[in-house]
């Protein structure tokens, strides 16, 4: 047990050396901007920033499901020739409402609808039924299962704490924290961001772009939109409007990449994206079928491109045009990138946390850690002299070790983070305690120095295994299922107890047997 190779000192010590080496970052500027220069960050109520709170419209969800039901159910009749009149959402029910023009075509257009959306077996997302709201019973209506609605808003909301985060991440913004509150509102805090307009214009954008085709009979001018057709205003000019089919040839959910570029003969800022294997397929499929025809690119409901197809595109790529200088070619590139939110996101409240809250922060945070620290350190001394010293210098080596791993890992520090380093402190010498107790009794049981080191150190093991295999299994439950300033206070303490494991049990451990073969007391002074 009191035995060392040398493989195994050099270990320790290189151990060390590397926790020193690791911490100095902290302390100096990168000198070259290639060196691997990891921090430890500093949060929101520290460093400052700013803080939203923006609210998904789930609403918009359920509207968007009940417009491609009506696309479904239009083209469900359409292809079994089935007249309809009016074919509309109410989302006030969560429903779809028709009625055939041909009352005894009834059943027939059950009979398609069931099976165009795969409700044979039985009532699924949407249960399809005869209304019975006119008078002759011969209205159908395809209504929205609560279920179902409930799981697409859950679903939204997850999807939008996502796409926030790959927007962010795509700024430079360093750790930021995104989290989820109540049913429909999702949190989201930027260190060392003093004015969030950037960020809030690009979260404030849906993104969502799909390809359309444009209807050439419909006229905007001459009065409402035909069925299966919207006027959507262009986005250079929204006094003008172009009439787009409602059906989608290809979606940019479909799209894997997007750049900012520079056209190269006209100089003009354009954005290249490129589809997968399923987007390039339909993309290919639509222009080749509409050579000569106009293709309208649509983001959130705005036509920002309607070039003229004129020749099959099979090649996956493609290239936005319009009226774009390099930041909003830039921006658009990353919304795309980033992908498309499934609902509209609103920004229900916005603070901004000044430095100076966060100096406070960071100087209280400090005193009370430095104060614990000289206490600990004092009860050491006058309970267990040198041995007291000895478990001193491991709760200092404890402490430069937690932090090279905080900043290995380019973690977050917060002021729970902060209090989580304190109560480490104060715990990692409980494993010295427990040993020096042990050596005391042994040396009251009269046995020899080297044998009271060698029982203290074996005997005490198991315990400081269990104690702290404890309550690391809960600070990592505290990790997996905690969100915010928990998680923050759950990776210092759970990086804490893994240090200590190796200051108690092997830094210590070393020292007081290097002290030992040096001076061979004839007492142990503990």
């Amino acid at each position: 047990m009191l035995s060392f190779s040398r493989l195994k000192i050099t270990l320790i010590l290189g151990v060390c050396v590397l926790g020193v080496l690791l911490c100095l970052p902290n302390l100096f500027r990168a000198p070259a901007p290639w060196l691997p220069w990891r921090q430890v960050h500093l949060g929101l109520d520290l460093q400052g920033g700013s803080y939203l709170l923006l609210e998904v419209d789930t609403k918009a969800v359920l509207r968007e499901r009940l417009d491609g039901l009506v696309d479904t159910t239009r083209r469900t009749l359409l292809a079994a020739n089935i007249g309809y009149l009016r074919l509309s959402a109410d989302p006030a029910q969560n429903r779809v409402v028709f009625r055939p023009r041909d009352p005894a075509q009834q059943e027939a257009a059950l009979a398609a609808l069931r099976a165009a959306l795969g409700n044979t077996q039985g009532p699924g997302e949407v249960s399809i039924a005869p209304g019975g709201v006119s008078g002759d019973g011969g209205e159908i209506a395809l209504t929205l299962s609560p279920v179902a609605i409930t799981e697409r808003a859950n679903a939204a909301i997850a999807q939008s704490i996502e796409i926030v985060r790959r927007r962010i991440d795509e700024t430079g913004v360093v750790d930021p924290e995104i989290a989820r509150q109540g049913e429909d509102r999702i949190i989201v805090q930027l260190p060392g961001i003093s004015d969030p307009e950037r960020i809030k214009a690009l979260l404030g954008q849906t993104a969502k772009m799909t390809f359309h085709l444009l209807d050439a009979e419909a006229n905007p001018a001459a009065g409402p939109a035909p069925p299966g057709v919207e006027f959507l205003p262009l986005a250079d000019q929204p006094g003008s409007k172009l009439p787009v089919r409602k059906h989608v040839e290809v979606d940019g959910a479909n799209l894997t990449d997007a750049r900012a570029g520079q056209n190269p003969q006209t100089g003009d800022w354009v954005v290249n994206f490129t589809f997968d294997s399923i987007g390039a397929r339909r993309f290919a499929d639509t222009t080749r079928a509409n050579v000569g025809k106009p293709f309208a690119i649509v983001l959130d409901n705005k036509v920002i491109s309607a070039p003229v197809i004129r020749e099959p595109i099979t090649g996956g790529r493609g290239q936005i045009s319009g009226r774009f200088d390099a930041k909003t070619a830039t921006d658009l590139a990353l919304l795309l990138r980033a992908g498309a939110l499934p609902a509209p996101l609103t920004v229900v409240e916005e603070r901004s946390v000044g430095p100076e809250l966060g100096a406070d922060s960071i100087r209280a945070g400090a005193i009370a850690l430095a104060v614990g620290f000289v206490l600990v350190i004092a009860f050491m001394a006058v309970f267990y002299g040198l041995f007291g010293w000895i478990a001193n210098l491991a709760l200092v080596a404890n402490l430069i070790l937690m932090l090279a791993v905080l900043s290995l890992l380019q973690a977050t520090l917060t002021l729970p983070g902060m209090a989580g380093i304190l109560l480490t402190l104060g715990m990692a010498v409980d494993a010295n305690i427990l040993i020096n107790e042990r050596i005391r009794e042994e040396v009251k049981n009269g046995r020899t120095p080297l044998g009271a080191l060698e029982a203290g150190f074996s005997r005490a093991y198991s315990t400081i295994l269990d104690s702290n295999a404890t309550a690391l299994l809960a600070h990592v439950m505290l990790f997996v299922f905690g969100t915010g300033p928990v998680r923050g206070f759950a990776v210092t303490i759970t990086v804490g107890i893994v240090t200590t494991l190796f200051t108690a049990t092997l830094l210590a451990r070393l020292i007081t047997v290097r002290w030992y073969a040096q001076t061979r007391p004839a007492l142990l002074p503990v």
